[in-house]
């Protein structure tokens, strides 16, 4: 008697036992392959029907975004306020919002200008061009020391008053040796901003000191260049045709918050020879120095320094003529100010 092997046996039941899930398989296949071809295949059998949807489900549109406004509960809201919806932001159109909050409504009843914190004959600040402003900034007033004995005491100040945009501007410098006053020039001008850090001035300038008076048509800038440097530039017209022409720069320098190293250079420049007060066409004089100030505070620092001062061309001519030295190295001594 044949006996079947054991993995024979074994591989038979395993197949035996796949045949009704192949079968269902194709099955599901076939039915799929109908339903897509349902349209050409009058024979196909129909697809098997979807279970009835519930109630809830079929009243739920399917597409709710498009189709209906997405609504959401209105929720109470602490303080008494009502809630704001889509639908009632102010549109493009200007439209004022509905339920606007009342930008007072927090301030205790408290209001700009009026109350216990408001000044009584001070109009509020507005932050607008509507009060007015002064100050007096005393740049420099310093002895000034040289090896040939020409020692002078020399002062350079700058005043305003006025609104933000409009202003009145002083402006003197000037040396004075030997209780006698060598040169002093002094400007009256009205000041108007052109730009955030620069001003455009217009006035007046008067002369003193050595030789006859001179007085001037003035018209420049003054105001805070790239980097930080203070700047000058002013244009004179004179009687008799004279023209001159006065630039002016400095940069401070913080070595530390209080301690602070400005150079500083000045040029002056005169179209015509004025023989009377020992001024040549040209270059006239230039000044270029170093000072080392102090800050106590803001409004008062004294300092030290070193300068070198200059006169060039016919002017030069002039000074050596009357015996006086064209070039001169200064040591200074000195205090800056303002309130």
């Amino acid at each position: 008697m044949k006996t079947t092997p054991l993995p024979l046996l074994t591989l038979a039941l395993a197949a035996w036992a796949a045949l009704p899930a192949q079968a269902q398989s194709l099955s599901a296949q076939a039915q799929d392959h109908a339903a897509h071809h349902h349209g050409s295949d009058d024979n196909a059998a129909p697809p098997p029907q979807a279970p009835a949807a519930t109630p809830a489900a079929a009243d739920t549109p399917l597409h709710t975004g498009h189709d209906a406004p997405l609504t959401t509960p209105t929720q109470p809201v602490p303080g008494g306020m009502a809630p704001m919806e889509h639908g009632d932001a102010g549109g493009q159109d200007g439209t004022t919002p509905r339920d606007v909050r009342d930008p007072n409504a927090y301030s205790d009843g408290l209001v700009r200008g009026a109350g216990i914190h408001a000044i009584p004959g001070v109009s509020p600040l507005r932050l607008a061009d509507e009060h007015r402003f002064g100050a007096l900034v005393l740049d420099r007033l310093e002895r000034a020391h040289t090896r040939g004995g020409d020692n002078a005491t020399a002062y350079d100040l700058q005043a305003w008053f006025g609104r933000d945009f409009d202003k009145a501007v002083l402006k003197a410098e000037g040396e004075a040796a030997g209780g006698t006053l060598h040169e002093a020039r002094t400007e009256l001008l009205w000041g108007h901003a052109i730009t955030p850090y620069w001003d455009a001035q217009l006035g007046v300038r008067y002369d003193a000191g050595t030789g006859p008076d001179r007085g001037w048509l003035a018209f420049g800038v003054q105001g805070l260049a790239p980097y930080w440097f203070e700047v000058e530039a002013t244009a004179y017209l004179g009687d008799g045709g004279r023209s001159a022409l006065r630039l002016a720069a400095s940069y401070d320098l913080l070595l530390t918050q209080k301690l602070i190293l400005q150079p500083r250079g000045e040029a002056q420049f005169y179209g015509k020879n004025d023989p009377a007060r020992t001024i040549g066409s040209g270059l006239s004089h230039a000044t270029l120095g170093l000072r080392l100030r102090y800050e106590f505070s803001r409004q008062l620092a004294p300092y030290l320094g070193l300068e070198r001062a200059g006169s060039f061309g016919r002017t030069a001519d002039y000074l050596r003529t009357e015996g006086a030295r064209a070039q001169q190295t200064r040591w200074l001594a000195g205090v800056r100010f303002w309130f």
